[in-house]
């Protein structure tokens, strides 16, 4: 099996990214910004983050939650091979309303890998319509298909957590994550945030790491991907997506990509391009 064979097909659904993946690639800790599902077509793939170390095999579902840090590895040298939606949060958010009648602040997918042969089905059947056969003649097919998954989900493997206190100022780490979020592409030095923050540069780099689960060079580098991301969609060349994000160059955003997603800038940009 390929080291890393990784493609983003495109998809006929707005607010919605597919990969397809058939590897031995493991990837380093990273998180997305919206929530994954998918499912194992073959092999097995373990995975740890915040939830602890799950495994998942051939037919077994596998979610995760925007923002939840994680990492990716085969069970074996044969690797595995995935297929996976990724849905804007607030897609999930809306349906939550729908289903409930109630205004959602947060939802959570409970479980990073479940055996469920019903969401399993529902998945393979979106991913049929919405991917895989993109003539489809009637967008309402697409729609439901969607709704049928996304209202599942909410019902079997979400739940809602109780909001957090509201606080009169941020923690001293999420405001370093704030000014690394504000502008990822700024060139900052552990010495600055530390002092934002008022913490020695030590104190911040475990804090930082502990609560974030990256350190902070690592969290930047996350976000410049993220925002090269925005970028490339909206139409961006990839030299002028790497600069605006603060590459180095376009091969270093290549490089950033590659290892974080598994795919190219340019793959990316041919599934989210018209």
């Amino acid at each position: 099996m390929s080291r890393g064979r990784v493609h983003m097909p495109r998809c006929a659904l707005a607010g919605v990214e597919a990969t397809v993946a058939e590897t031995a690639h493991s990837f380093p800790r990273h998180s997305h910004d919206r929530f994954g599902v998918g499912v194992i077509v073959a092999g097995g793939h373990r995975s740890s983050s915040g939830r602890g170390v799950v495994e998942a095999r051939a037919s077994d579902a596998i979610m995760v939650n925007p923002g939840e840090v994680h990492d990716g590895s085969p069970l074996d040298e044969r690797g595995r091979a995935w297929r996976m939606l990724y849905f804007e949060p607030s897609m999930l958010a809306e349906v939550a309303v729908e289903l409930s009648g109630a205004a959602t602040r947060e939802i959570e997918l409970t479980q990073p890998a479940v055996r469920d042969p019903l969401l399993k089905v529902l998945f393979e059947r979106l991913f049929a319509v919405s991917v895989e056969a993109q003539t489809v003649p009637d967008d309402l097919v697409r729609e439901e298909a969607m709704l049928a998954l996304l209202g599942y989900l909410i019902r079997t493997h979400a739940t809602t957590p109780a909001p957090s206190r509201l606080t009169h100022s941020l923690s001293p780490i999420a405001r370093a994550r704030a000014r690394i979020d504000d502008d990822p592409s700024s060139p900052l030095t552990l010495a600055e945030l530390a002092a934002d923050t008022g913490m020695s540069r030590f104190q911040l780099l475990r804090g930082f790491a502990h609560e974030m689960g990256l350190p902070p060079h690592a969290y930047r580098m996350q976000r410049r991907v993220m925002l090269a991301r925005q970028l490339i969609a909206r139409g961006a060349t990839l030299a002028d997506a790497a600069a605006a994000s603060g590459f180095a160059d376009q091969s270093h955003m290549t490089r950033a990509f590659v290892r974080l997603l598994g795919i190219t800038p340019a793959n990316y940009a041919s599934a989210t391009r018209a």
